[in-house]
């Protein structure tokens, strides 16, 4: 609901004055039979219907001029029909699940910052197609492209790490998104890599799947997640329980620069949480999708039944006041 004329509302703040003026009319109205000098034995004297009914024309007057009043702003109804036309952009993750990726330098690790991040920038492309790649030593699909983003989060979130055999085979986390997008339709198709290694594994090397991707039209965004040094990485000892050991951070920067803008996406470095949430939001804003839309408003005007009720009130306030509650001699 809307009002059409909502400035006709300030003619609300002229009820208390009406609602006083009507009430000083009807007390000079009340009609006198007898005039006594002393009227003071009469306080006790019963009244009849027309004595308590008289003021119902006041009241019915007030609420035919708030009716009216509402009338006069005019309420309306819309009824909103919105045409849509997506283009939307296939995304493919690629997420790597090394053992490194337990490292704590980014909280509460590597492994699950990726993941909770990577589900909010899911919730964050609604019309997109997205699909998950996983690479340890192999790499395999594990949601391809959908919009069933219930399905995709569940996937990601519920994910653990000892799947394969360990290792970092970055061009194979490549080459399988790559598959996957090979065939796509969509304007736009995008690979994220997510990793904080180096190449160390697999049948196809990064340039070579870079090359793949720059091939099928596909924009590689890689990002580097580490701090620099050393990390502290959980070590279960089955004597002292858990203690922390530093390992190397080993990045290859060049490599996932070269590759990335080889396609003409490019490189990030994830140091802390707080980065890793902002790249996604850069990335977010590189591949807008574009939307087209069309807005069709049906307004239906309501003011009739207001003015219609606040004319009838009106004629039952004059019915009231001169027949039903008249005061009269008998």
């Amino acid at each position: 609901m809307i009002w059409a004329n909502p400035e006709f509302f300030l003619f609300l703040l002229l009820i208390p004055v009406l609602a006083g003026l009507l009430f000083w009319y009807y007390k000079q109205k009340r009609f006198q039979a007898i005039t006594f000098s002393d009227t003071s034995d009469l306080t006790n004297l019963p009244g009849n219907y027309r004595v308590y009914g008289r003021w119902a024309a006041y009241a019915l007057n007030l609420l035919a001029i708030l009716l009216i009043i509402i009338a006069l702003a005019r309420p309306q109804s819309i009824n909103e029909t919105v045409e849509r036309t997506t283009e939307g952009i296939d995304i493919v993750i690629s997420l790597d699940l090394s053992t490194s990726m337990l490292a704590e330098d980014l909280r509460p690790n590597r492994f699950i910052a990726a993941k909770n991040l990577t589900s909010e920038f899911i919730s964050n492309r609604p019309n997109d197609r997205i699909g998950l790649v996983i690479f340890r030593r192999q790499s395999f699909t594990l949601v391809p492209p959908t919009t069933d983003y219930g399905l995709l989060n569940d996937q990601l979130l519920n994910l653990e790490m000892n799947i394969t055999e360990d290792g970092t085979a970055i061009g194979m986390g490549i080459a399988t998104a790559v598959n996957r997008l090979r065939n796509s339709t969509a304007e736009s198709k995008v690979i994220i890599l997510l990793t904080d290694g180096e190449n160390n594994a697999g049948e196809v090397d990064p340039v070579t799947a870079s090359d793949l991707a720059s091939a099928h039209q596909i924009r590689l965004y890689t990002i580097g997640v580490s701090t620099e040094g050393t990390a502290p990485y959980p070590v279960n000892d089955p004597v002292f329980g858990k203690r922390y050991h530093p390992i190397k951070v080993d990045i290859d920067e060049n490599m996932l620069t070269q590759i990335a803008e080889k396609t003409g996406g490019r490189y990030f470095r994830a140091r802390d949480t707080e980065a890793l949430a902002s790249i996604y939001n850069a990335i977010d804003e590189l591949e807008k999708s574009e939307l087209e839309e069309t807005i069709y408003l049906d307004r239906k005007d309501h003011y009739s039944m207001y003015l219609l009720s606040g004319i009838l009130l009106l004629f039952l306030s004059y019915i009231s006041r001169h027949y039903l509650f008249r005061m009269e001699l008998t």
